[in-house]
């Protein structure tokens, strides 16, 4: 049974950050993919991939950009972390009557076909926002970026579900950056021990 959860702003952050710390995070020792060793390890897929999860985190998403007064025609960002975040927000924002567009960005260009990087229907001169699910220090961030604004759109905002708190918002300076978490806001207690 799912849990009542007040249809506020506030109540849906709330219960986003409490399925966070339920199913996102776990403890141990952990090689990150930039080869450094961590105590933790977010998968932001366990959220973001649940039918809830993804339905909360696409709204909190809209409240931010709502709240923030940005405006975009189009959301997404590098694949995979990306993926599911894109195809929510897009879902809920057509059923709330704002649609939003939903957009993708392959590792690479395609070799074969129009060969394009960035996949969905992103038009030169839209202004998007770029998703991700957990940022360490933004490289994959910055990849879907380089990747929008050289399809001709400009990048209203960045928003991610986790900041781990690593160099990611150093290395977005110059974007509107709204992580809706950051990493210590899972840890708790344990922040100060990691």
């Amino acid at each position: 049974m799912v849990p009542h959860v007040p249809d506020t702003p506030e109540g849906r952050r709330e219960r986003l950050l409490a399925l966070l710390k339920e199913r996102a995070i776990s403890f141990g020792d952990f090689t990150l993919a930039s080869g450094r060793k961590s105590p933790y390890y977010l998968d932001g897929r366990l959220v973001t991939l649940d039918a809830e999860g993804a339905c909360l985190l696409a709204r909190v998403i809209l409240d931010t950009l709502e709240r923030e007064g940005i405006s975009a025609a189009a959301l997404g960002g590098l694949t995979m972390g990306a993926d599911p975040i894109a195809g929510a927000v897009a879902a809920i924002s057509h059923a709330q009557g704002t649609p939003m567009q939903a957009f993708l960005v392959r590792k690479e260009a395609k070799g074969h076909g129009t060969g394009r990087r960035v996949e969905g229907p992103l038009r030169a001169g839209d202004h998007v926002v770029v998703v991700d699910d957990v940022i360490t220090t933004a490289g994959s961030t910055l990849q879907a970026i380089q990747a929008v604004e050289s399809a001709g759109a400009t990048v209203a905002a960045v928003i991610c579900l986790v900041d781990r708190l690593e160099g990611g918002a150093e290395a977005l300076r110059g974007y509107r950056y709204h992580p809706l978490f950051t990493v210590n806001d899972l840890l708790g207690e344990r922040a100060g021990r990691s």
